[in-house]
């Protein structure tokens, strides 16, 4: 009688997040939330719904918005990985973060990570000429979109908040665009540092 070989489930990855690398052992069914929460102690992404329907968990991968309690931690393998954490520079706040502050964008703070992570996304992707479902002209003669308030509440719509802050969100997303704009800086490329968890 010949024995049966099950495939394995789990795999030791490499995950690069914030700029480093953690190297760790999952369950082939691990989310990538709950490998950043659980193993990685990386708690300022939040775990809301766990069904993708709130946002709370949103991170960016390759620059992209995601969120991570739909995305397998095997799947983020060799992607770049940006939480909450990996958003300000040292004590100084990403201009994100500073006008979430200035403009009461965050109520109790439960959605804020998520909210701020998908705000980078949305400043990104209507800087790379995006398109949404409410832009009113999508040929390219046309040029950019605007990023007005509709254009923001309707790319910013995956994201909930229970405390009803949307129109300071939508304001803070608007002010730290238009600052992105102006300053047009050229992002550093990351340093990546080794760590193995």
């Amino acid at each position: 009688m010949a024995l049966s070989t099950a495939p394995p489930t789990s795999s030791a990855i490499t995950l690069q997040i914030n700029g480093e690398k953690y190297t760790l052992r999952v369950d082939h069914r691990t989310t990538l939330l709950d490998a950043l929460r659980e193993r990685l102690d990386l708690t300022g992404t939040k775990k809301g719904c766990d069904q993708g329907q709130c946002g709370a968990c949103t991170v960016l991968i390759d620059g992209r918005r995601a969120v991570s309690c739909l995305q397998l931690a095997v799947a983020a393998e060799g992607r770049a990985i940006t939480t909450i954490e990996g958003v300000a520079d040292g004590e100084r706040l990403h201009p994100v973060q500073q006008a979430f502050l200035e403009l009461d964008g965050y109520q109790c703070g439960y959605c804020t990570p998520g909210q701020i992570c998908s705000a980078l996304g949305v400043i990104a992707e209507h800087a790379a000429g995006w398109p949404s479902a409410v832009t009113p002209d999508v040929r390219p003669e046309a040029g950019p979109p605007s990023l007005d308030a509709e254009e923001i509440r309707e790319r910013m719509s995956g994201n909930l908040c229970r405390c009803g802050a949307y129109v300071s969100i939508v304001e803070a997303v608007a002010r730290a665009a238009e600052a992105q704009a102006e300053s047009a800086v050229e992002p550093q490329a990351e340093v990546i540092e080794e760590r193995v968890a």
